[in-house]
């Protein structure tokens, strides 16, 4: 093979010019700037708008990337995604020796190729490759971050997502290997149609899946196929970011969503570790009024509790606020961490009188588990709000020696944008309409149980 499958939509979709586009995309991957992740991405899944579109939330996911790609451990890049312009019965390569952009050709990876052989699922079709978008935009993304590196297109057509999972799994490799899938999610609908169905999409994919329809995400075949690799490598899907055209260039009458997710090593906490934070915490309550704790150690010796962790406790009577404290950062064990927080929030939150030994069999106990936290980027108020996700995020504002948070469950008393950030300020001690040019935001997600009723 000789031929080099030629750039279909440079100067469309992203700058046609190098100079432009090598400045463009650095400009997106502007969010690696943000604190590495714990865990290095095996697999992406990145929109494929138009850069003015989903650029910047492609770069959000890319840049997941960069401190891999400054060791030089990625050398090959698997990028899947659904075949749009020409029906493919199957999986399809393009049937070349390069992909070029602007930037220059990637080498089409022969070795990769060889281990597809005997399989009927995987076809070739220069025709379907030709003029289609979903692949080429993420090249100049991989192009900037990695340099050197060879690449295997899949276009996703008409198969199953044991199939294509069964074609992952033979590329799957070793950590010179990056999977990426590419799509975007809902289309055309509202604005608001469009927020309530990607948000149940993500959390369907964050769930293990599946997707059940095209309607979902365009990629939904390969989502999926993705979603059983990942199960069988122990990998666990995490969002990286969601927005939709509406937010970014476009309108809000008809919008496209987008997502970008990772997926890195599960090293989520075990099935019951709700409920043992939720004892430790009621124990160390119980303990400082000098009530007796049945069991209260009873979770004492397991592992997981000296990995270090940051909780918020948070107690209610019949649905109402008791008290509050929590640690941002992960900083100590989450056995002290959660037992710490507890008495703190039942002894020292300032807004409330000392729980009694009378008050704590009507108090409900809640327990929640931070992220890291992300920096936000932004150059205005305007800007800031667009970037928060309602519902999903916990916020973090701080300026000078102002600094409050939020977790993410203020949402469901704050439900816009605009009264959450607000509300926040209040709770910094600033003013509703206060901003200022270094206001610093950053955010975080949290995992949450609570007792019953």
């Amino acid at each position: 093979m000789s031929r080099t499958r030629a750039p279909a939509v440079a100067g469309t979709f992203y700058p046609g010019a190098p100079a432009q586009l090598e400045e463009t995309v650095q400009r997106l991957l502007a969010p690696g700037d943000a604190p590495a992740p714990m865990r290095r991405p095996k697999a992406l899944i990145v929109p494929h708008a138009g850069y003015v579109y989903s650029g910047r939330l492609a770069g959000l996911a890319f840049a997941r990337l960069r401190e891999a790609a400054a060791a030089a451990e990625i050398s090959r890049v698997v990028l899947l995604g659904p075949a749009h312009r020409v029906a493919v019965d199957g999986i399809a390569l393009p049937g070349c020796a390069a992909f070029a952009t602007p930037l220059g050709d990637v080498p089409i990876d022969d070795a990769a190729l060889a281990t597809l052989t005997g399989l009927p699922q995987v076809v070739e079709s220069a025709a379907a490759h030709a003029r289609e978008h979903a692949l080429e935009v993420q090249v100049p993304f991989l192009q900037r971050l990695l340099g050197d590196f060879t690449l295997v297109p899949l276009l996703v057509g008409r198969a199953s997502a044991e199939q294509v999972a069964e074609v992952i799994e033979r590329l799957w490799g070793g950590p010179e290997t990056l999977i990426v899938i590419s799509s975007d999610l809902s289309h055309y609908l509202s604005y608001d149609e469009a927020r309530a169905k990607d948000r149940d999409t993500l959390e369907r994919i964050l769930a293990g899946g599946p997707l059940e329809s095209f309607e979902q995400a365009c990629g939904a075949l390969p989502i999926n196929a993705m979603l059983l690799a990942a199960r069988r490598h122990g990998l666990k899907p995490r969002l990286v970011g969601w927005c939709n055209s509406g937010d970014t260039a476009g309108d809000k009458a008809r919008v496209v969503g987008y997502a970008a997710l990772e997926f890195v090593e599960d090293d989520a906490l075990p099935a019951e570790a709700g409920p043992v934070l939720l004892r430790r915490a009621r124990a160390a309550i119980a303990r400082e009024l000098g009530v007796a704790v049945p069991d209260g150690d009873a979770d004492a010796d397991a592992d997981w509790l000296d990995s270090r962790g940051a909780t918020f406790v948070t107690l209610t009577q019949d649905g109402a606020l008791r008290g509050c404290i929590g640690s941002l950062q992960a900083h100590r064990p989450l056995r002290d961490d959660v037992a710490d927080n507890a008495r703190k929030a039942a002894f020292a939150d300032p807004r409330f009188t000392p729980l009694t030994a009378e008050e704590l069999g009507r108090t409900r106990v809640e327990v929640s588990l931070l992220s890291p936290q992300a920096p936000l980027r932004f150059g205005s108020e305007a800007e800031a709000l667009a970037q928060l996700r309602p519902g999903l995020d916990g916020v973090v504002l701080t300026w000078g020696r102002h600094r409050g948070t939020f977790l993410p469950q203020v949402w469901e008393q704050l439900p816009t944008r605009e009264a959450f950030l607000n509300g926040l300020k209040r709770k910094a001690g600033l003013p509703e309409d206060f901003w200022a040019d270094d206001v610093v935001l950053s955010r975080y997600t949290v995992t949450k149980w609570q007792e019953p009723a």
